[in-house]
């Protein structure tokens, strides 16, 4: 049976250094402006997704560190063949997960029902991505990640630096053109970086966007909304008797989440009687999952990741405000100093250009994801030609079903491949 812990990690789980081998300085592609230090490395350090997920499942797995302009080191994992043996025949496929969560999210379920295994089977070059601050990604060039400097970023910094480095990386290192895969918050980043139309969107093939996240205004989960209407400095007085807390970090720890979500239920009109699918729809179903317990207890083995309390409040910006935009610092001349006006400046979707082919896949039990707000998001792309922006609607997907669903391969993963290998040339 699990735990109060274990609830409040799975609760939060979906809301949302090796030796080196080689060093060089590269400017891959026409990208010039963007700087990146490569670090490739075979790692022998036991405790590694390659080995403790990919290569227990008779893959072949490489480790790699790839270190940003603002001197974060990202961990990257890299399947380049399937069970096969045979090299990959088609393009390299960027996987890049969502909050709270790393690249294991990719592999949690059997290979023919995991993406990672399911496009290394399929002839792709697969390549999985681990955001700032996640357990394999907590280097940086100066800082530690007890500093509370290291944890002051959001998804902003993702978009600028992470995004920016990892494509770069990959392209570097393939020579090709990538495709991208994102699951909620990794599809918020991917689009900021395609409305900003930067030298980046060129290293693309295509991008498939599961359960995105864009416009967030019609969210129905009455406890995300409440928890984004607390303010943090409330959060921070409910934590105050713990003197060790960093509130840089946002922690996934039950001894500071439990007070913080008595809180949010105590609220008028919240009821936590069943908390994951309040947040993000139901979680797990049966029909669609291995059992509750043995799922539960392998994603409680590597998820939920920390990351960033500026992170959220960013995220709880978009929802207070209906916006797509930069973080608010919360007053005119902060915002000034920072962006050279008063507001923060927007993302617009509209920007996207119709020539980089889209997959957009989403669910009508997803909380998050909510249906019409990723109706809204297709509005701002009506400009695309047929074909080239595909989308795949299942009303029984909640949030995790895109990534977790025993079921995905058909519903989403094999319309995907599809997509994939129609943009390959």
């Amino acid at each position: 049976m699990l735990n109060f812990s274990s609830v409040l990690t799975l609760l939060v789980l979906f809301f949302v250094s090796p030796n080196v081998s080689a060093i060089d300085k590269v400017f891959p592609g026409n990208a010039k402006d963007v700087d990146i230090i490569i670090k490739s490395s075979i790692s022998d350090d036991d405790d590694t997704i390659c080995k403790s997920l990919v290569q227990t499942q008779g893959y072949a797995c490489e480790e790699h560190k790839v270190t940003a302009k603002d001197g974060y080191i990202l961990s990257v994992q890299r399947i380049p063949v399937g069970r096969s043996g045979k090299t990959a025949s088609k393009p390299p496929v960027l996987l890049q997960h969502g909050l709270l969560v790393d690249a294991a999210a990719w592999l949690m379920n059997t290979p023919d029902e995991s993406l990672g295994f399911i496009l290394a089977d399929n002839g792709f070059d697969v390549w999985l991505a681990n955001t700032r601050g996640t357990k394999y990604s907590r280097g940086h060039t100066s800082l530690s990640s007890n500093d509370s400097a290291y944890w002051e970023w959001s998804w902003d910094e993702l978009v600028q630096y992470d995004l920016s480095a990892l494509v770069q990386y990959v392209q570097y290192k393939t020579g090709q053109k990538l495709h991208y895969v994102g699951h909620s918050l990794g599809t918020l980043i991917a689009l900021a970086a395609f409305s900003e139309q930067g030298k980046l969107i060129n290293m693309f093939k295509s991008a498939a966007l599961l359960s995105p996240i864009a416009h967030l205004n019609q969210i129905p989960s009455q406890l995300t909304k409440v928890a984004a209407q607390l303010h943090i400095a409330e959060v921070r007085s409910l934590s105050i008797s713990f003197s060790s807390v960093n509130f840089n970090l946002f922690y996934s720890d039950s001894d500071v989440l439990g007070p913080i979500l008595e809180k949010i239920c105590n609220e008028p009109g919240t009821n936590c009687s069943e908390l994951m699918t309040a947040l993000t729809g139901p979680f797990p179903s049966i029909a669609r999952y291995k059992s509750l317990t043995s799922m539960a207890g392998e994603l409680l083995k590597h998820e939920p990741q920390p990351t960033a309390t500026k992170n959220i409040i960013h995220l709880s910006q978009m929802i207070r405000t209906g916006t797509i935009a930069m973080y608010d610092y919360g007053s005119e001349d902060e915002n000034k100093e920072h962006y050279g006006q008063s507001d923060p400046p927007a993302y617009n979707m509209k920007n996207i250009p119709t020539e980089l082919p889209l997959f957009l896949g989403y669910g009508g039990q997803d909380m998050l994801a909510d249906a019409n707000d990723v109706k809204a998001l297709l509005n701002d792309l009506k400009d695309y030609d047929n074909g080239e922006l595909v989308e795949v609607y299942s009303e029984e997907y909640a949030h995790a079903d895109f990534v977790l669903g025993v079921n995905a391969s058909k519903v989403v993963y094999d319309p995907m491949i599809s997509f994939f290998d129609i943009h390959s040339s």
